[in-house]
């Protein structure tokens, strides 16, 4: 007998899934930023926030993208079929 996954569960997974994705895309933005602000642009600031905020934009198009696409749960399901000859 297949677990029935109610729909609250698999929301809340997704706005999980959503936060710990941005999360981890701008800090890796802020890292990235950062080392270019102190090693090539003499400490300047604008590196920074464009890392931050290119993370930011990243994760908020997946998790978009996560949110809209309706047919998610159909697509773990399928299975590759090979054509018999």
């Amino acid at each position: 007998m297949a677990s029935k996954v109610r729909s609250e569960d698999e929301y809340g997974g997704k706005v999980n899934r959503a936060i710990v994705d941005t999360g981890v895309k701008m800090a890796t933005g802020l890292l990235v930023g950062g080392v270019f602000s102190l090693v090539l642009l003499k400490r300047r600031t604008w590196p920074v926030a464009f890392g931050v905020g290119t993370g930011f934009g990243m994760g908020y198009s997946n998790a978009e993208n996560d949110f809209q696409n309706k047919n998610a749960a159909l697509l773990k399901r399928l299975q590759k079929v090979t054509p018999s000859t």
